[in-house]
């Protein structure tokens, strides 16, 4: 589905909106956020530093959209006839990983013991 294939006044789906990336990436600003704002400081004895949790957000919340933006737009529906089938290739002259049969007619008998 393309943005020319909606119809105005339908919400759209969880891949075709903005809100699914800046979730997921807002998810991560917060959690980079309070790592740093907790690891940054060096102990409980010296004063937190915001200013490092902060630019420590904004990082992650940027480098997250853009993996999050660029997963959304490599997104490709798969065609219909892949659907389709068992999904099993298997051939019944090997059937027991991919080695033949002794007595299977494709391959030649050597009567000499393998010499």
């Amino acid at each position: 589905m393309t943005v020319a294939d909606q119809t105005p006044g339908e919400p759209r789906k969880m891949r075709t909106s903005v809100k699914g990336p800046l979730v997921f990436s807002a998810f991560f600003a917060v959690l980079a956020f309070i790592a740093v704002l907790i690891f940054a400081s060096g102990g409980s004895a010296h004063t937190p530093r915001f200013d490092l949790a902060f630019t420590g957000a904004g990082i992650a919340f940027i480098v997250s959209l853009v993996v999050a933006a660029m997963l959304s737009m490599s997104y490709k529906e798969n065609a219909e006839h892949l659907g389709k089938g068992s999904g099993v290739n298997l051939s019944s002259k090997r059937p027991h990983g991919g080695h033949a049969s002794p007595d299977s007619p494709d391959e030649p008998e050597t009567h000499d013991g393998g010499h």
